[in-house]
């Protein structure tokens, strides 16, 4: 049986949202009809619609539903450029659902870099925010994610959003993996959008939303029927909605605290036994379930492989790229060599982990890792 160390690229489905799926399709009705079954499965659309935006103090009528948290990003960037925007800053360290959907829009783009801890450069920002306003450009799209993927890193998002605002312009975050993970109060944030993603949490995979303020509007990348209040066209995804807000509820007050236990526990016994390996961000702060390491000269792809075949499910890095084993642009931006940055293992912990997993996992990779070190030594 595989012990599932890899939450940051999809959680497994909680019990309860389980069941709120299988509930919402045995129940059926299509929202959008005025009959008792539609009024019904509208009902239990607006109920979730509730949870969600109450678990990230947000306004009910501030959430749009999406197939999930690429199609989110899509929707805001979509919208920034209908109100006005000639150009998107990103950090050096997004997902590249908004690397690929900035390269894709139209826009012209920058990158905005972070320091060797993982960290958006405020320093950076505050100096592009002086000179956009001495040229007085057309509203710039910022895009800063809430919390890195891969190393788990927490953003300034609050301070950046202030700045942002501050100065006119649009800002974007992407609350991905802060989803069931840890707090996120788009209301604080000071951004226009922000997206979501069920699957992180423990929801069903393919369902979204996109948090969009009060003083922003969205106009539909999905033109249909006019759901969504005219901002995303098609039938809504009823179960996964359901789905979705099911396992927003089901994170309990003390999930985060005993999961951060266990990393903490990881790392140690990790470090103990292999203290020349880099934690990544390990200063910084950090979603509680988060870990990513490098030991140099032992692959990226054959830790993960090896990993494996030991029965324990980690990762590389970011899920979302075809499959594809490659050097970390987030690792490289932070300044890692190439050894390191091509020697990263994500292990990212959830709902499902318990202590003899982080046990068991210790205990196997550092067998292997010491197994692989004669050649991590001559590759240092």
């Amino acid at each position: 049986m595989t012990v599932y160390l890899d939450h940051n690229a999809t959680a497994p489905v909680r019990p309860e949202a389980a069941s709120a799926v299988m509930a919402a399709l045995e129940a059926g009705g299509n929202p959008s009809s005025v009959h008792q079954s539609g009024r019904a499965a509208r009902a239990r659309v607006e109920q979730a619609r509730s949870v969600i935006a109450k678990s990230i103090c947000a306004r009910v009528e501030d959430l749009v539903f999406t197939s999930g948290g690429t199609e989110a990003i899509n929707l805001a960037i979509h919208a920034a450029t209908a109100l006005g925007a000639e150009r998107i800053i990103h950090s050096a360290i997004e997902h590249d659902a908004v690397r690929a959907a900035a390269a894709a829009s139209g826009l012209a783009v920058e990158e905005w870099p972070v320091t060797t801890d993982g960290r958006a450069n405020m320093n950076w920002l505050e100096g592009r925010l002086e000179r956009a306003g001495a040229a007085s450009e057309a509203p710039i799209l910022f895009a800063l994610t809430a919390a890195s993927n891969e190393t788990g890193v927490l953003q300034p998002v609050a301070d950046a959003g202030r700045m942002i605002r501050d100065a006119g312009h649009l800002f974007l975050v992407d609350a991905v993996q802060m989803t069931g993970k840890a707090p996120f109060d788009f209301a604080e944030s000071g951004a226009q959008f922000a997206s979501l993603s069920a699957h992180k949490a423990g929801g069903p995979q393919g369902v979204g939303a996109l948090a969009v303020a009060c003083d922003a509007q969205v106009g539909a990348l999905i033109s249909g029927g006019g759901q969504e209040k005219g901002r995303r066209g098609g039938t809504e995804n009823v179960a996964g909605i359901c789905g979705f807000a099911a396992a927003v509820a089901a994170v309990g007050p003390s999930e985060s605290g005993r999961i951060a236990a266990l990393r903490e526990r990881l790392e140690h016994r990790l470090k103990a036994g292999a203290p020349e390996i880099v934690i990544w961000g390990e200063g910084a702060k950090r979603l509680p379930n988060t870990i990513c390491l490098s030991a140099p000269g032992w692959p990226s792809e054959i830790q993960v492989i090896a990993m494996d075949l030991a029965g324990f499910a980690v990762s590389a890095g970011s899920a979302c790229s075809s499959g594809k084993v490659r050097k970390s642009h987030v690792l490289q931006a932070m300044g890692a060599s190439d050894a390191h940055a091509g020697s990263a293992l994500r292990i990212s912990l959830g709902w499902t982990t318990k202590e003899a997993d982080i046990d068991a996992f210790a205990e196997t990779w550092l067998n292997e890792y010491h197994r692989a070190r004669p050649l991590a030594a001559a590759a240092v």
